[in-house]
Order: structure tokens, then sequence, then C-alpha cells
């Protein structure tokens, strides 16, 4: 490209969106030139330069703006027709997390991206994990991914800290419904947890979930989640999420056979063993005695500015100059597909082995839309 901007649109004007019209017109590599959102009130209400088209649907901007990319923040079952249509025009795409509702869908947009990179080599696709750029997931990547801990054993992660009141739920008729939303705390507030957990420790291979619909709130989706979780290279994973608890915990814990890794209260504690546990075990000549650990509190720096505009920038980037992605949107399939196994498994009642059979979850989904409107779902 001949410009040092990138021309971006914004499809969606609800709280993120309009977060996200501040962003792109603060930095330096990016020009706001184009909004639209089907809600005419939030379309006239969102404060923009006098330059800026305003949209009522997202086909007109598309064929009628000039742009290098677009930024889509709809609703999440929006996000593999919109993603596609701007493929179609050789426009750019960021997209809000969730990437989509299931698996099929993901794939879907997917396969579609790949369909035109091949026309367009160029073209960028990526996903707003804006807690990617985070200085303590970072720090926690780094240690991981240069064997600190060595062999993984065990991830553990409590993330209650995401409460909400009857009152939010009730603030938006798509919220909260398997026709409006496709889930709750798993799809709404947890995906960046499923996107870092897969990013920090890999995807699992086996799952066995439970969930609790509407459980401390008049809903239909679920507000509870527990799942177990296990890796082919033998690591086991726990992750427990709901919106009902107040205060909450965000506790994540990682075991290797080199230490524990502990994030609690913005602070990293590395419990550092002087020799590797798995070796202890199998060659110690006692019965009971631990590996001897140090504690140590890590140091990590901060992002410096708010994730969200951070991922905008790198996405322009990405435009301007083929830097790398900080989350291609193709790995957002991953958290899609960790939260489909937890709410399949629970519906099952049993383990399922990822990848999961999207078609079994699409027609999970299906018979919850149906049964919404008739019956309460039970746990």
């Amino acid at each position: 490209m001949a410009s040092d901007k990138v021309r971006l649109g914004i499809v969606g004007l609800g709280n993120m969106g309009k977060a996200h019209v501040g962003h792109v017109l603060d930095l330096p590599n990016t020009d706001l030139v184009s909004v639209c959102d089907k809600n005419d009130r939030s379309l006239q209400a969102v404060k923009v330069g006098a330059g800026v088209a305003r949209f009522r649907d997202y086909r007109q901007m598309l064929d009628s703006a000039a742009l290098d990319g677009v930024i889509i923040a709809t609703p999440h079952y929006d996000h593999p027709d919109m993603s596609i249509a701007a493929f179609e025009h050789g426009i750019h795409v960021l997209v809000e997390k969730p990437i989509a509702v299931h698996v099929n869908e993901a794939q879907r947009m997917i396969d579609a991206y790949h369909s035109f990179q091949r026309q367009m080599p160029n073209l960028v696709f990526a996903a707003m994990f804006m807690q990617r750029t985070w200085g303590h997931w970072r720090k926690i990547k780094a240690m991981i991914d240069r064997g600190d801990l060595g062999r993984l054993i065990r991830c553990s992660w409590i993330i209650t800290d995401w409460f909400r009141t009857q009152q939010y739920y009730d603030s938006g008729g798509w919220r909260a419904t398997w026709s409006g939303e496709g889930g709750g705390v798993l799809m709404n507030q947890c995906p960046h947890n499923l996107d870092l957990y897969q990013w920090l420790v890999g995807a699992p291979s086996r799952i066995h979930g439970f969930a609790s619909f509407g459980k401390h709130h008049d809903i239909e989706v679920e507000d509870e989640a527990t799942a177990y979780l296990e890796h082919d290279n033998g690591m086991i994973g726990h992750f427990i999420t709901t919106t009902g608890e107040s205060p909450g915990t965000n506790r994540l814990e990682i075991t290797g056979e080199n230490g524990k890794l502990v994030y609690e209260s913005d602070e990293i504690i590395f419990y550092r063993n002087q020799w590797s546990s798995i070796k202890q075990l199998r060659e110690s000549q006692t019965g009971f005695d631990k590996v001897p650990c140090q504690r140590e509190i890590v140091d990590f720096e901060g992002n410096g500015k708010q994730g969200h505009e951070l991922v905008i920038a790198n996405f322009a980037d990405a435009i301007l100059t083929g830097s790398d992605l900080i989350a291609p949107a193709e790995e957002g399939l991953h958290s899609i597909m960790i939260n489909n196994g937890i709410i399949l498994s629970a519906h099952k009642r049993e383990t399922v082995s990822l990848p999961i059979d999207g078609d079994e979850f699409a027609d999970l989904l299906q018979l919850y839309i149906e049964q919404s409107a008739k019956q309460p779902l039970g746990a």
C-alpha cells in the first residue's frame, strides 16, 4: 500500500464498537472512514469526524466506502457472513471475539479466508484477542516457551470474577439467549480465557464438561461451567467459571516438572524446583521428600496501552508492512472448539474428543434454540 494509514470501517456500534471508534481515531496508522449499525439511534449518536460515512447496511458500506479493512463488532452470529462478505470485496477483517458461535461456522469463515487468500496473498484476517498483549500473560507464555517449567503436568484456572447482575442480562434482548448469543459465560465472557489457555499450554484432546443453565440468573444459557481437560502429552487441565460469584477469583496455576507458576492479583509467582520433580519421583531413595524449591516473584512489563488499541494497530501494521499478527483469526477456532466441547459434553454427560463433531453440536444448538421458546432448560 502506498499510504501510511489504513482506511477502516467499523460494523456494530454497541459498547465495543463505540470504543473501537475512539481507538481508530487515536492511532497514527489508521483513518476512520465509515461506521455502520442497523440501529439508527446508535448510528447517529456515535461521535466521528465530518468526513466519516454512516451506513445502516454493512453490505452498502462494503460496496460504497473506500475501505482497506473493517472491524466487526456485532453480535456473534453475524461474524461469519460479514467477514466473508468483506473478503469478497478484497477487504481485510478484524473480528471481535468469539469469531463465531460454533465450530462449523468458524471453519466456514476460515475456509473462505484461505480461498480468497489464494487470489489475494496479502489478505489479513485477525481476531480481537487483546489479552494476548497483557504483560503478565506475555511473560507466562515466554517462560513456558523457553522451557522454564519443563514438561507440563497441570494447568488449573479458576476464573470466577466475571460477575454479572440480572440487569446486565436484561439490558439487551440478544443477551444470554441461544438464538441471540449462542451461549452464556463461555461464549460471552470467557473466549479470552479459553484462547489464553490454548495459547499458553496448547489445545486439549478430550473434555469432560459440566454446565448449569440459569443457575444464578433468569437466563436460558450457562452461567456456571466446569471442565476437566486432557492433553495428549499427559497434561491435565481444569477450567472453572461463572458469572454468579462476587468477589470471585482469577487464579491460574501451571505446574511442570521444574516448578509451579501462579498468577493471581496481578502478581506472578514462580515456585522454582532445584531439580526435576519427575527425576525425584523416579529416582529418590526416600518415600516422602519433595523437591526443594524457591519462591520467586516474577517481574513483567505492562503493555502501556489498552490491549484493543494494540491489536488494531497491529492489524493495520500487518496490512501496511506484512508484520505478524498478535492473534490470527484462524486461532480463534481453538477457543470455539473448547467452548462447544464443554457444552456438548455437559449435555451428553460424557467425555468428548476434540475435534468435536461440528454437525452434532450444530444440531444440539438448534435443539436448545427450539426448546428455549417452550420450556426452561435444565442443567
